[in-house]
């Protein structure tokens, strides 16, 4: 822990993660504060889930475009508009009175101006600290990123069952716009200029490590969702204990990610974690019993913000500081993707054998992740002896002769 302790107290990076932090808190509120009000105004689960469709489908569309735009214009002016058009968005749902296709659209707009904040940072954090620094803060965000998933619905779900579901969607603008305008004033927001790159869009798919981040990021957030869908399914639709067991699979996250962080990454970090993710899932299809659930997905939840801190580690390092924020925006498309998956075929299965099928589809969606990342493994950077800050931009230049 002392190497956190040293690392927090290098200048503006407490401040930036505090920030980060607080302008992406709406993304652990927004999906359940739109299912709940939606369902409220229409009576219809199903027009519930048609909004929230949109909405993630305009988070996928949009999230490489809105990030390469940073290198363009400055992630000042984009982190602004996109959060500025997003408020609205999401105040026209709490406010109007719409039939459901008037509900998607503004969903797809919200979904479609989420602001970049996540390819914005994690492009900044090379700039703020040394080489041997970055790992571990690629680590330490991974692992205070579950405190969004740990508060935040218990949050949103509190303030739209206890005082409304409007109220709660004005709550998530007040965060957008409160954590969003901490996080734009902050003077390494305005010091970090992208490059403007000089390639073609989606052409940082190119790059096997940015295209294996993705694919192992959609094959992690599927097991993900798999798993909160099949906690939901067994302790009926949000108990108590479906609370308590999801808070243990995010705490086993936050304390693997802050217990590896330190480890050099080799090639084989992605599959090591990834199979621990793997075992502690396949461990779940045994009982349903709250104890025997809470103890492996402890298990699996260890390897998950490690495997992440591996995503953001080797996608930097790959590719030139232009295209950073795009190729983030690549990973969190494949993550969002994973996401609408996990869930969609957990669903599937409940449906076809009750709760142990969505158990089952997480336990697939994280095998798979680790045989990706083991069949892979040539394609992983070794980052341990390496700079893992992206490859510098470099152009002619002209000298006199």
């Amino acid at each position: 822990m002392a190497g956190y302790q040293d690392l927090l107290r290098t200048p503006g990076v407490a401040r930036i993660i505090a920030a980060q932090l607080t302008a992406r808190f709406p993304n652990g509120m927004t999906s359940l504060a739109v299912l709940l009000h939606v369902e409220h105004v229409t009576g219809s689960y199903g027009a519930a889930g048609l909004v929230l469709a949109a909405t993630s489908v305009g988070q996928a569309v949009a999230g490489p475009i809105t990030s390469r735009w940073m290198g363009r214009w400055g992630m000042r002016r984009v982190l602004t508009l996109t959060m500025i058009v997003c408020a609205l968005a999401i105040t026209a749902i709490a406010m109007l009175d719409l039939p459901v296709p008037g509900f998607m659209a503004f969903g797809l707009i919200a979904g479609m101006s989420t602001p970049p904040v996540q390819s914005a940072v994690r492009t900044i954090y090379p700039k703020m600290v040394n080489s041997r620094q970055l790992t571990p803060l690629y680590s330490l965000d991974a692992s205070l990123q579950e405190i969004i998933w740990i508060l935040a619905p218990v949050v949103i779900t509190f303030v739209a069952t206890q005082v409304g579901t409007w109220e709660a969607l004005i709550l998530i603008v007040a965060f957008l716009l409160g954590g969003g305008t901490w996080f734009i004033l902050l003077p390494e927001v305005g010091r970090v200029r992208i490059p403007r790159s000089k390639r073609r869009f989606g052409k940082v798919l190119a790059r096997p490590p940015v295209l294996l981040a993705t694919v192992i990021g959609f094959l992690l957030i599927g097991a993900c969702s798999a798993v909160e869908a099949g906690v939901v399914a067994t302790f009926d639709h949000g108990g108590l204990e479906a609370g308590l067991v999801l808070a243990v699979f995010s705490i086993g996250s936050l304390a693997g990610g802050l217990s590896f962080g330190h480890i050099p990454i080799g090639p084989w970090a992605m599959a090591r974690r990834m199979g621990i993710v793997a075992v502690g899932l396949i461990l779940t299809m045994f009982s349903l019993n709250v104890w025997w659930l809470g103890g492996t997905l402890l298990l699996a939840g260890i390897g998950i913000a490690p495997a992440l801190a591996v995503l953001f580690a080797m996608t930097s390092v790959s590719v030139k500081f232009s295209d950073t924020a795009e190729a983030y925006g690549w990973v969190g498309t494949g993550q969002l993707i994973g996401a609408a998956a996990g869930s969609a075929v957990a669903g599937f299965l409940i449906d076809a054998v009750e709760a142990p099928g969505a158990f089952m589809a997480a336990a697939g969606f994280g095998v798979a992740g680790a045989l990706v990342a083991a069949a892979c493994v040539r394609a992983f950077p070794d980052l341990r002896h390496r700079d893992p800050s992206p490859i510098p931009d470099t152009e002619p230049v002209p000298i006199i002769t």
